[in-house]
């Protein structure tokens, strides 16, 4: 039986949660779901530019396990994007740093 899964800190919740290629219905696309905390492993390495070990500490993990996450996170964002995919971000667990939010919200 693996260990339950613990919860990631993020720090900031998408204003957005689904994005698609324009000019192709919904009803045609392949859907890609990004985990909240996949999408936070993004936003603070590739926006915010930390260093992997800063970014760890501040959701929580340890280093592999950052890894593990952003390596996925941008493979999924990568395959939206050159295979004309949809990104849906929900799921996941995680809880939202200084109390705003709960244990994993959807969004």
């Amino acid at each position: 039986m693996p260990r339950p899964r613990m919860c990631r800190f993020v720090g900031f919740g998408p204003q957005a949660n689904y994005f698609k290629p324009a000019g192709i219905r919904i009803t045609d696309l392949d859907e890609i779901v990004l985990p909240v905390e996949e999408f936070e492993a993004v936003r603070l390495k590739d926006l915010l530019g930390l260093e992997q070990e800063e970014c760890a500490a501040k959701m929580g993990v340890s280093q592999p396990t950052f890894h593990r996450m952003i390596v996925s996170a941008r493979r999924k964002v990568a395959d939206a994007i050159v295979n004309g995919k949809a990104i849906r971000i929900e799921g996941g667990s995680f809880t939202f740093v200084g109390g705003r939010g709960r244990h994993g919200r959807r969004f």
